[in-house]
C-alpha cells in the first residue's frame, strides 16, 4: 500500500483543505503516515499570505525534498496558496517538486499523485467556483472533540494589502443545508466544539441568498444534539448585524467570543487599506458588542508599518488599543505583496520602524492581557478539557469560551486526576498570567 505524508501550513482554512485531501487519498487506498521517512508521496499544503509564511512554506518544501534523496519518497507535491500564486516559478526553480496543485484543485489530488508517480511533472489549477461539501471524504487532524467548518471560500473585500482574492477567488458560500448536514455528522462522531471559518464569516450567504445568512445558519446549528460550543472566527466588522449580536447574546451554545480582525484604527490608514470601516464605526460596534453580550471576549489583529503610516498614525492605533483593552490581539508587520494595490504606494515604512512598532504594541497588549486575566481570578468557567501534563497526572489543561483552538492561551487545572479530553468541566480561576491561566476544579 502506498503511504502519503502531509505538512499543512497557514490558517485553519488551509487545514480544512488538507483534511479533505487526506480523506480523498484514504478513499483511494493510500495510507496516511505521520512519518515522512516512511512516505512514498509527500504533500506540502502551503501558505503565501505574508513574507514569513512564504519563507516557511519554501523551507518546508526543501526539507521534504531531502526525503526523496534519503528515504522512500518518490513524489513531492506542493498544494495551497503558494502553489496557486507562484506555480510556474516553483516548477522552474524547484526541480525537486513533481506536481503543483492550486487552492481550488485539492479534489484533484489523486490526479497529481498518479502523474507524479508516473514520472510526469504536472501543474493543476482548479476551478475558482470549487468549494468542498458534506459529501466529500475528510480525515480530521484536530482533536476528536473539535472541528473547523469552512462555511465559505474566497473573498470580495479586496483590501489593498491582501492577496487572498487572487489565490482563493471570489466569495462563495456553501448552502445552509450542506453545512448543517456536515455538523450533524460530526456531532454523531462526538464533536462538541464547532469553529465556523471563512475569509469573511459575517458575509456568509450574501452571494447565494442576496443577503448575509449567518444568523439563520446559526439558528439551525444550535438545534443539533451533541454540539456544545459554536465559535465564530474571522468576522468582518462591516456585516455584524444587530440580529447576529442578539443571537450570540441569548444562545448559550454560541461562544461569547468574537474574532474580528480590524487591521488599524486611524481613518487615513483604514482608507488606504480599502477597509470599509472608520474608527467611529468600529468603536460603535465594539461598544454595542460589549453592552449587548456580557462577558464577551474580543480578539482582533492589527497591521503596523502600512505604507504611509506616520508616527501620528501609529500613536493613534496604540491609543486605541490602550482604550479598548482587547482580550486577545495579534500584531503583524506590513508585508509588501506584489500585485496588490498597496505594493505601489509611496512612503513604504522602513523595516526597523515596523519592528519597533510591532514590539511596542505587543508589549502594551501583553500588559493589558495580563491585567485582564488577573481580573478573572475567583471566577468559575466551563472548561473543555484537552489533555493532561504527562509528568503531573493531577494537572489537566483546556480552554473556556474565551480561548480559541491553537491561537489563544490555555487554562491549567490543578487537582484534577479524572477529567478526560473532550469533557466539559467547571473550574475556578486562581491565577492569571499574560496568556495562560491557572485554575482548580470546582467542587460544585
Amino acid at each position: 500500500m502506498l503511504k502519503a505524508g502531509f505538512i499543512s501550513l497557514g490558517c485553519a482554512k488551509n487545514l480544512v483543505d488538507t483534511e479533505v485531501m487526506l480523506g480523498t487519498l484514504a478513499a483511494n487506498a493510500i495510507e496516511i503516515t505521520a512519518n515522512p521517512d516512511q512516505a512514498d508521496v509527500i504533500i506540502v499544503n502551503t501558505c503565501s499570505f505574508i513574507d514569513s509564511a512564504k519563507e516557511e512554506s519554501i523551507n518546508a518544501i526543501l526539507q521534504m525534498a531531502e526525503y526523496k534523496k534519503q528515504h522512500n519518497c518518490r513524489a513531492l507535491i506542493v498544494a495551497g496558496c503558494l502553489g496557486q500564486r507562484y506555480r510556474q516559478d516553483l516548477l522552474e526553480e524547484l526541480p525537486e517538486v513533481d506536481a503543483i496543485i492550486g487552492t481550488n484543485a485539492w479534489h484533484r489530488i489523486m490526479e497529481a499523485v498518479n502523474a507524479a508517480l508516473a514520472g510526469e511533472r504536472v501543474l493543476i489549477v482548479g476551478d475558482t467556483e470549487t468549494i468542498y461539501d458534506e459529501t466529500m471524504p475528510r480525515i480530521a487532524t484536530t482533536p476528536t472533540y473539535t472541528s473547523y467548518i469552512k462555511v465559505a471560500e474566497g473573498c470580495n473585500n479586496r483590501c489593498s494589502y491582501c492577496v487572498i482574492p487572487m489565490v482563493r477567488g471570489n466569495y462563495r458560500s456553501r448552502p445552509v443545508q450542506s453545512i448543517v448536514a456536515e455538523v450533524k455528522n460530526l456531532a454523531v462522531q462526538g464533536i462538541k466544539e464547532i469553529n465556523l471559518i471563512a475569509q469573511d464569516t459575517t458575509s456568509y450567504g450574501s452571494d447565494l441568498y442576496g443577503t448575509p445568512r449567518l444568523t439563520e445558519l446559526l439558528k439551525e446549528l444550535v438545534t443539533i444534539d451533541g454540539v456544545e460550543w459554536i465559535r465564530l472566527l474571522y468576522c468582518y466588522p462591516k456585516y455584524f448585524s444587530d440580529e447576529l449580536i442578539e443571537l450570540i447574546a441569548n444562545q448559550p451554545k454560541i461562544c461569547k467570543y468574537i474574532d474580528m480582525p480590524l487591521q488599524h484604527a486611524h481613518d487615513d490608514i483604514l482608507k488606504a487599506m480599502y477597509r470599509r470601516d472608520s474608527r467611529r464605526t468600529i468603536e460603535e460596534l465594539l461598544n454595542k458588542l460589549r453592552s449587548s453580550i456580557p462577558g464577551v471576549a474580543i480578539r482582533t489583529s492589527f497591521i503596523v508599518g502600512f505604507p504611509g503610516e506616520t508616527e501620528e498614525h501609529y500613536q493613534a492605533l496604540k491609543e486605541f488599543v490602550r482604550e479598548q483593552r482587547f482580550d486577545k490581539v495579534g500584531v503583524f508587520t506590513y508585508s509588501r505583496e506584489e500585485d496588490t494595490p498597496a505594493f505601489a504606494l509611496a512612503n513604504q515604512v522602513d523595516d526597523d520602524v515596523k519592528q519597533q512598532r510591532y514590539h511596542d504594541l505587543m508589549a502594551l497588549q501583553c500588559q493589558i492581557s495580563e491585567e485582564l486575566n488577573q481580573s478573572l481570578e475567583g471566577r468559575t468557567f466551563e472548561i473543555l478539557v484537552e489533555g493532561r501534563d504527562p509528568e503531573q497526572p493531577n494537572l489537566a489543561f483546556g480552554r473556556s469560551y474565551r480561548e480559541a483552538l491553537d491561537i489563544d492561551g490555555q487554562i491549567f487545572i490543578e487537582n484534577d486526576a479524572d477529567s478526560k479530553p473532550g469533557e466539559i468541566i467547571r473550574a475556578k480561576i486562581i491565577q492569571g498570567f499574560t496568556y495562560d491561566l491557572l485554575a482548580e476544579k470546582a467542587t460544585s
